[in-house]
């Protein structure tokens, strides 16, 4: 199996594995697909830590609203009276105005949180460090493992505009937001190797061999953005090593007095 190293730009992002003979149309599509999802589970995370702290969020037109403007209008959050946390709520406002201020008590609090931690530990680039590979079935566990927390802290569900819901529906809307931009199209994407387009017409093994046991890094990028940059032959730590080294040296060979 040959071993990818997939990076977005300089960023490592997961490693994945894929034999010589594959095709790279199937390959592209499959590492953008790991790709996307990992920053999907990215995005239920960041909005699970505000569902934990504030509670749901509030209806897209009452959001942003004070409670005078709120009484004002006469609007009321129906969804907000059915989908209450399990043991109850602790009132903790949200200063930005998007959630309707009734978090969930300590316990179900944390029940959010550990398994916020652990979808992380799942899709984390810390697994590229560890030699982990990442595949599409690990990714949708933790989707899975995120989707079975909030059901058990909220039984009566989310309501039908709260981004969570509509992320484990596949309807998030995501125009016009920097997650958005991250986000690329598999008809889109490309990958490259060795300021080399890996293209999608031809196998793996057409660049870098029969040698099954190759690693290469492979850059992910949207059509269009040209090569990306080259990878540096040593990497910083290497070159302040080298610096040091060198620094060293000319202090020792300059010729005393």
């Amino acid at each position: 199996m040959v071993l990818l190293h997939v990076k977005r730009g300089d960023e490592s992002q997961f490693l994945l594995q894929a034999p010589g003979s594959t095709e790279l149309e199937e390959l592209t599509v499959q590492v953008t697909r790991v790709y996307n999802a990992r920053l999907k589970v990215q995005r239920v995370c960041s909005e699970m830590e505000e569902l934990a702290e504030h509670g749901i969020f509030l209806p897209p037109n009452m959001q942003g609203l004070t409670d005078d403007q709120i009484e004002e209008l006469k609007l009321r959050d129906e969804w907000g009276e059915k989908c209450v946390p399990s043991g109850g709520s602790v009132f903790k406002k949200d200063d930005i105005g998007r959630r309707n201020g009734q978090a969930p008590n300590e316990k179900m609090k944390e029940v959010l949180k550990k398994t916020i931690e652990e979808a992380r530990a799942i899709i984390s680039k810390k697994q590229v460090e560890a030699g982990v590979c990442v595949t599409m079935e690990m990714v949708k566990d933790a989707l899975d493992q995120l989707r079975g927390a909030v059901m058990i802290v909220y039984p009566m569900g989310l309501p039908p505009y709260d981004p969570i819901r509509m992320e484990f529906e596949n309807k998030e809307d995501l125009s016009g937001t920097q997650a958005g931009l991250n986000v690329i199209e598999e008809s889109e994407a490309q990958l490259w190797w060795a300021a080399k387009e890996l293209r999608r017409t031809k196998k793996l093994s057409d660049y870098v061999g029969k040698n099954e046991k190759t690693k290469i890094i492979a850059k992910i990028q949207q059509r269009g953005q040209g090569a990306p940059a080259r990878e540096p032959i040593i990497s910083s730590a290497e070159q302040k090593q080298l610096m040091l080294y060198y620094h060293r040296r000319q202090e020792e060979l300059k010729v005393p007095g």
